[in-house]
């Protein structure tokens, strides 16, 4: 087999220039990781580079069959394939240790691997990689920006965010219509919003629907007020900082009551 198909329904635009990759993989740390996971290696030129670093235990998860057959044809038994779905991966099991996650990640289940991401936070102290530059600067964003969102609320209530280098759209096949962008998330150790996890993401995500509202009228639709004369009410999602959105969810626990 000489060739994989990119498939749209996989959002698949592989890889094509070394010199890119070749960065990628020199950019993730995986300190005091135990295991190295790469997401969606495709036709394997970024997996190549992880290879050289010689990890200690290093995988890729690959959910096509068409890549499958090629990575095990082109790199045989030297690379540990896991054939699935990532976003369905028992990741306790499958790695015990701490595990580095990297890769140049699917632009349609890109967001969906980083609410993965958020589950496992505790095992996984890094993910650096490639999304959609737009996503990208989501995540980045920093309180006061029109960018500024849940995902950036959500990560980096956990995860220091670096963003790397730009890259071009021309060094994909097929090419993409948007830029991409590679960043680093790096675990801040012990670091934990203060107040109930579950509360405090659907809080975000509350707000955030509702952007364009205070955060008084965005909570409404969620919950029914017993009080409300916090401060934080009159402001608007995106002015809040994760140290305010954690002072917001520990007084909705308190002042208010969910909606069935």
């Amino acid at each position: 087999m000489n060739s994989v198909r990119p498939k749209k329904h996989f959002g698949q635009h592989f890889l094509v220039d070394r010199g890119i990759a070749r960065k990628i993989a020199a950019s993730l740390k995986a300190e005091n990781c135990d295991s190295v996971l790469e997401i969606g290696p495709g036709k394997g030129i970024l997996t190549g580079f992880l290879m050289e670093r010689n990890f200690a235990d290093f995988r890729v998860v690959e959910i096509d069959s068409e890549a499958i057959a090629f990575l095990e044809q082109s790199m045989g038994d030297r690379l540990n394939i896991i054939k699935g779905d990532f976003l369905k991966l028992d990741i306790p099991a499958l790695f015990p240790g701490k595990v580095a996650i990297t890769g140049n990640f699917p632009y349609n289940i890109s967001s969906q691997i980083l609410f993965r991401l958020l589950q496992f936070r505790d095992r996984v102290p890094e993910l650096t990689g490639m999304f959609q530059r737009e996503v990208a600067q989501r995540i980045c964003a920093e309180p006061g920006s029109k960018i500024y969102g849940i995902l950036s609320v959500l990560v980096q209530a956990y995860y220091r965010t670096e963003s790397l280098f730009t890259v071009s759209e021309k060094v994909f096949y097929p090419p993409p219509k948007v830029k991409s962008a590679v960043i680093r998330l790096t675990r801040i150790k012990d670091r934990n919003p203060d107040c109930d996890t579950d509360l405090f993401f659907k809080v975000v995500k509350t707000c955030f629907n509702r952007r364009r509202k205070t955060i008084r009228n965005s909570l409404r639709a969620a919950f029914t007020f017993e009080s409300d004369d916090f401060m934080l009410l009159t402001m608007r999602p995106e002015q809040l900082s994760v140290e305010q959105f954690t002072d917001l969810t520990k007084w909705v626990s308190v002042n208010c009551v969910q909606n069935e």
